[in-house]
């Protein structure tokens, strides 16, 4: 009895440490429901094309069936003499065309050919030989005989009945080939459907572990494509996707790295600053000079102002940079004039010379602002005192108009022009001026925002010239 246990031992081991997971049903494949979905389809069609087939010879059996049923009977009723002589008709001439005649009276008494059988007579025929009715057909459903009855005479009705049998298994004949042909028709179907759809499947099924590879894996190579149709297209888009992805995991690992990079400086002086403080303000340290605690202070305020700046740019930059959904009118003079606003307040004796003309676009009137401020910022920083910093805003004549930033400042080296705009990337004359290194590339975020772009260029006669190209429409002056 060692190797034995109890009954219900085994459950409660298996629930022991918890409940049992529960069970996830089993999803179909696309392939699956693609054969059974043609399968049902060419089914359906079968059958349907079979029940109106059916439907239609035999209304057209019954049809035909009554028709001759009902001329047999006015012939009959013309030709047939008195009842004396009805009886005397030889009945094997009804019997071998399976007709079964006779002559109803008014008092509901039938004459029939001696040896003959009986037609099924009821109300409707006893109507037509008291005159009730000129003509009456009905089925028997007891004999299954169909009953003709047509006036013979006064008081007389000729009533002609002919088996349905023959007539029912010649539909049943063919209800039992239209199944067996229906039948063959739909395996023959889930047949071809099973290889079509095999086959039409294989490039998604490749797509499929593809994208499954790129999730286990995050390896984002792109995917072989093969052909032209509507898969391989789909295919391409994935790539491009993938490559968007890349691009995007590409740009935040530069991002964050040069935000630590950049983050670093200010956070170790910040730090130094701080212990420098904390260590005067103990009983034992000797007191620090008035002057000297005023500066750390200074650089205290200015780090964090530093730091205020780089965040605030950084979560600048992190925001979608793809295209926006524009649904405000924006007039770009207002927005420059607002920016230039702001930029007096900070230029000191920098001057501005401005010449805006009218344009208008859809877009976002804060990010723009944000740009050209940056632009103005730029210029004012790099501009020697007493300089006069020029500001334009032209169209170009092709759907297009500029925003244009002209300073007098130092000039930016032919080989930095290309990079000036990336993030954190800094000329050699801007290194040792405060900035986090993202200003100019929030502005071409902004413009690229709005389907534009920016642009460096040195200015003749020394500087800078800063450009902002946005798509728009002059205002029409007659509004």
């Amino acid at each position: 009895m060692t190797g034995s246990a109890r009954p219900g031992t085994g459950t409660a081991g298996a629930t022991r440490d918890g409940p049992e997971p529960e069970r996830t049903p089993k999803r179909i494949s696309l392939r699956t429901r693609v054969m059974l979905l043609a399968t049902l389809c060419v089914g359906g069609t079968v059958a349907l094309v079979s029940l109106v087939t059916y439907l239609t010879v035999r209304d057209n059996i019954y049809e035909q069936f009554d028709s001759s049923l009902t001329q047999r009977a006015h012939a009959a009723a013309e030709s047939v003499p008195v009842a004396s002589q009805f009886q005397n008709l030889p009945a094997a001439l009804f019997a071998s065309g399976d007709i079964q005649i006779g002559l109803l009276e008014a008092d509901d008494t039938l004459v029939v050919p001696r040896g003959a059988a009986k037609p099924p007579t009821s109300e409707p025929e006893l109507a037509v030989a008291r005159g009730g009715a000129e003509w009456s057909l009905r089925t028997d459903t007891e004999s299954g005989i169909r009953v003709v009855s047509v006036p013979s005479g006064h008081g007389q009705a000729l009533v002609l009945g002919q088996s349905l049998a023959q007539t029912e298994r010649t539909l049943g004949d063919l209800a039992l080939v239209l199944m067996l042909f229906g039948g063959i028709g739909v395996l023959v179907a889930a047949g071809a459907a099973t290889a079509v759809a095999r086959t039409a499947l294989r490039p998604v099924e490749r797509l499929t572990s593809a994208t499954e590879r790129v999730a286990d894996t995050m390896d984002l190579r792109p995917i072989p494509v093969t052909g032209d149709d509507e898969l391989s297209r789909m295919t391409q888009s994935f790539n491009t996707m993938l490559s968007a992805v890349a691009e995007s995991q590409a740009q935040q690992s530069r991002l964050v790295a040069d935000a630590g990079h950049e983050l670093r400086t200010p956070l170790t002086s910040l730090r130094t600053n701080l212990e420098l403080l904390l260590s005067a303000g103990r009983n034992e340290a000797p007191p620090l000079d008035e002057t000297v605690r005023t500066e750390i202070e200074t650089d205290i305020r200015g780090q964090l102002d530093e730091l205020t700046q780089l965040i605030g740019d950084l979560v600048e930059l992190a925001r979608d940079s793809g295209p926006q959904e524009m649904v405000e009118r924006v007039d770009l003079a207002e927005v420059v004039e607002r920016a230039l606003d702001r930029a007096r307040r900070r230029a000191g004796d920098t001057e501005f010379d401005v010449r805006l003309q009218p344009w208008e676009l859809a877009g976002d009137p804060g990010v723009l602002e944000r740009a050209v401020l940056n632009l103005l910022d730029n210029a004012v920083k790099f501009s020697p005192g007493g300089e006069t910093v020029q500001v334009g805003l032209r169209p170009l004549g092709d759907g297009t108009a500029v925003v244009e930033v002209a300073d007098r400042g130092p000039g930016i080296a032919p080989e930095d022009l290309p990079r000036v705009f990336d993030r954190f990337y800094r000329s050699t004359e801007a290194r040792t001026l405060p900035g986090s290194g993202l200003g100019l590339a929030i502005v071409r975020q902004a413009a690229q925002r709005h389907g534009g772009g920016a642009f460096a260029s040195s200015r003749d006669g020394g500087g800078t010239v800063m450009t902002i190209r946005l798509p728009g429409t002059a205002p029409d002056r007659n509004e």
